[in-house]
């Protein structure tokens, strides 16, 4: 967290409860649904609400230029763009994923599998956990850590491998590095406890959902539509999607635990029977409930003087009504996961209730016209022209 996360309470409350919760369901048993439903809705909103230095990439060139500027006071984040043809995509790419998975689990060595996917987790884990805590060690550490420095290399490095490198670095940073690893590495020689499969995971979602945006609500629209349709088929239609969740050993999933936490067969901090949730199902509702909240500070004409300005309270009726929404479309999911004692597609309820919200809270207050034409595409669209224009300068 940085210093402007101060200023909205319940920011730092999400922080603080994700941090606490996990603690303690180490050493005390919180009941699953209480526990499930409490954690994702503080992933929730502390990322989206980190989503919104998403909308201050016009105003970083001053903290950026400072020697002594930190990483959590640069104004913006690194982020990516969904376009419509990539809305369009998804579902697809993503059943060939899926489905891929499930020959290989099928016809291969499942342990083999396994470690090639756990490898590439390690990899990417270790990254996403250090940029959730590089702010905290940053806050701890002296200014001398936070101070920026610029790596240099004798040999010109290709293209390929320096492409989105700033080449900076401070100590903290280079802490927070050292300690993600230490986790990673643990989580691997102690067989993948839940416990720390859960740190991993709720790192992926909090760095997801602060970095990506789905570029205009017609886009999110057809992501979660198409999305709507995939997890129905593929878990009701198929064995495919139920086959890889119980066989993929990674971090793809949050784990809870239904039961004591006593040790099982002398493995410690294992528990006799774990329920799951994908990481999808909080990631891909989140980019949605982010971009409303992206939408609720572009209607309240949030003035961004400073980052801290996207911290400060101002009114949220598109993202409060979606969270809500996406908190009784989970609990609705639960419930007739137990109730049928069958896997559910948790999709065919978030969906619905993620859409159906926001569309509701545009009719109410005559805003379906202005919701629909959001976006957070133009900076990129003006990009591509110029660098268009510029190489038919070149061609000249």
């Amino acid at each position: 967290m940085s210093n402007a996360v101060t200023s909205n309470p319940l920011l730092v409350a999400s922080y603080t409860y994700i941090a606490l919760v996990w603690g303690v369901s180490q050493i005390v048993y919180v009941p699953f649904v209480a526990h499930l439903l409490s954690l994702v809705t503080a992933i929730l909103y502390a990322s989206c609400h980190a989503s919104l230095g998403l909308l201050l990439k016009d105003v970083d060139e001053a903290n950026s230029s400072s020697e002594h500027s930190s990483s959590t006071d640069k104004a913006s984040v690194s982020s990516e763009t969904l376009k419509q043809s990539d809305a369009y995509q998804f579902p697809l790419f993503g059943s060939l994923s899926l489905f891929s998975l499930y020959l290989a689990f099928k016809f291969l060595d499942k342990e083999l599998v396994n470690l090639a996917i756990g490898a590439y987790f390690l990899f990417v884990g270790c990254f996403a956990l250090t940029m959730t805590v590089v702010p905290l060690v940053e806050k701890v550490t002296p200014e001398s850590f936070r101070r920026q420095h610029q790596l240099t290399f004798v040999t010109k490095l290709p293209e390929w491998i320096t492409q989105g490198a700033s080449g900076e670095y401070n100590f903290a940073g280079i802490l927070a590095f050292l300690g993600s690893a230490g986790v990673c590495s643990l989580y691997f020689m102690l067989g993948k406890p839940w416990y720390l499969n859960n740190v991993l995971g709720i790192s992926f979602c909090l760095q997801g959902v602060e970095r990506f945006s789905l570029g205009s609500y017609k886009i999110g629209a057809i992501l979660l539509i198409g999305l709507f349709f995939y997890d129905i088929f593929w878990v009701f239609g198929t064995e495919v999607m139920v086959t890889v969740a119980k066989n993929l050993d990674g971090p793809i999933k949050l784990l809870f635990p239904r039961g004591s936490l006593l040790p099982k067969n002398g493995e410690l901090g294992s528990a006799p029977e774990l329920s799951l949730l994908g990481l999808g199902d909080i990631v891909i509702p989140g980019f949605f409930l982010a971009l409303l909240l992206r939408f609720d500070a572009h209607r309240a004409q949030v003035k961004i003087r400073s980052p801290s300005d996207v911290y400060l309270s101002f009114p949220k009726p598109y993202f409060v009504s979606a969270l809500i929404a996406y908190i009784l479309g989970l609990a609705t999911t639960l419930f007739v996961m137990f109730y049928f004692n069958a896997a559910q597609p948790a999709l065919l309820y978030l969906v619905p209730a993620c859409l159906l919200s926001s569309l509701l809270c545009a009719l109410v207050r005559g805003e379906v016209k202005q919701l629909f034409d959001y976006t957070e595409e133009e900076e990129e669209e003006e990009d591509a022209a110029k660098d268009g224009a510029a190489d038919a300068k070149k061609d000249n």
